[in-house]
């Protein structure tokens, strides 16, 4: 199939399936193929085969993120290539990396290969999250955003049923099931790729670096956000398998629970951003991100069972899935022209805390695991203040409520 170039305001003519729109969403269902799996399995593959404890899993997330703290780099590249190649060729990187992570059963070979695929899924995400707020109108945006959430929760839902249902089944090994879901990763991405035309938007991107003061309050959020994100991602499911003792079904059904609960709260929350604003949404999230952090330090301070756990953990799922809400705030300050360059440098500064985080938590981790926790419900704390800044009715000239607007705009919401 030709691959030819046609302006966004003509996307509208093609079938639906070849719509911005729809690549959009099929790029979120392959990517959770791939990363999803590999998160799945993670845990119990490093204690299992090469005997990882909270140091060993703390300074494989640290590499994991270095690609992330250099996420801008990612503006050379689109210096040469269009982002929506770039978007491609990271998920076909992602899938290789994935596919091959169990022929790497060391402490050197896991962290090379985790390297690799986090290079193509850190750089994905950066170049994806600005095509979504060029290809999407702002008005449709928390909405259609939403939707993409659910379809990249649906497709995390199918890969962990299929290891829950064939796990034990079938006596699939962690090699067979990482090349799998990497190579069905590969497939999809070479398919988009191959199957769409180049979508041309209608604002050309800047290819250099854009720091710029009145996204201060959207940069903070970000570093806040990174901080306590790694926790959860490097220790809840860590927590899982070492103090409960989770296996690969336990600790895989536990995450479809996650992602059936994403799936159908994704695009509610969409409509909850549309209607009440952004800073509802974070108000919420980080509220209820602090008694969560506060109860997972419970589990280790006063002995709560497996079940606690468990809830918390989908719990915590589920308030993280109200995120995007920061992508519509920054889509309704920015210019149109700095969303490339904004998501590179937003990546750049969500990564700083999580490069040093793991590495040195995982030493608290084996002396005191409910601080760690008990850290992250201090960070959700600071997020709470910075959300409370946020105005009803964010627009340029009315980035925060310390702006000339005051953030109480009467302007509706978009």
């Amino acid at each position: 199939m030709k691959t030819r170039t046609i302006p966004l305001s003509d996307a509208a003519h093609l079938p639906r399936w070849r719509q911005p729109v729809s690549l959009l969403l099929l790029m979120a269902a392959a990517m959770p193929l791939a990363f999803a799996t590999w998160s799945a399995l993670l845990n119990n593959f490093v204690i299992e085969v090469a005997g990882f404890t909270g140091v060993e899993i703390g300074w494989l997330h640290t590499v994991r993120e270095v690609p992330g703290l250099l996420a801008v780099a990612v503006l050379a590249i689109l210096l040469l290539f269009r982002e929506q190649a770039v978007a491609g060729w990271m998920l076909v990187l992602l899938g290789v990396s994935t596919a091959v992570t169990a022929f790497f059963p060391s402490l050197t070979g896991i962290m090379l290969v985790t390297f690799m695929s986090s290079i193509g899924f850190h750089y994905y995400e950066t170049v994806n999250q600005s095509l979504q707020l060029q290809w999407i109108d702002r008005k449709a945006a928390p909405k259609t955003i939403g939707w993409i959430v659910a379809v990249g929760s649906g497709a995390s839902l199918l890969a962990y049923a299929a290891i829950v249902l064939t796990w034990k089944a079938l006596g699939l090994s962690y090699g067979t099931v990482y090349l799998v879901s990497g190579g069905l990763c590969v497939a999809i991405a070479l398919f988009c790729l191959l199957a769409y035309p180049r979508f041309e938007a209608p604002h050309p991107q800047r290819k250099s670096i854009v720091l710029r003061r009145r996204y201060w309050l959207y940069y903070a959020m970000q570093i806040m956000a990174g901080a306590r994100r790694q926790i959860f991602v490097v220790f809840a499911a860590f927590m899982m398998v070492e103090k409960f003792g989770f296996g690969v079904e336990q600790v895989t059904g536990l995450m479809l629970v996650n992602f059936v609960a994403n799936m159908i709260a994704a695009p509610y929350l969409g409509r909850f951003i549309s209607r009440f604003g952004e800073q509802a949404a974070m108000l919420m999230e980080y509220g209820g991100l602090f008694f969560v952090f506060l109860a997972y330090g419970g589990l280790y301070w006063f002995d709560w069972g497996i079940g606690v756990a468990s809830a918390l953990y989908v719990i915590d799922n589920l308030f993280f899935a109200m995120s995007f809400s920061q992508k519509t705030y920054i889509q309704k300050i920015g210019d149109p022209a700095d969303m490339a360059p904004t998501a590179a440098v937003a990546f750049t500064i969500n990564h700083i805390a999580a490069v040093f985080l793991p590495a040195g938590l995982g030493y608290l981790w084996v002396q005191a695991p409910g601080s760690v926790f008990a850290l992250a419900a201090g960070m959700a704390a600071v997020s709470f203040v910075l959300a409370l800044l946020v105005p009803r009715h964010p627009a340029p000239g009315n980035e925060t409520r310390l702006s000339g607007g005051g953030g109480w705009s009467s302007v509706p919401a978009e």
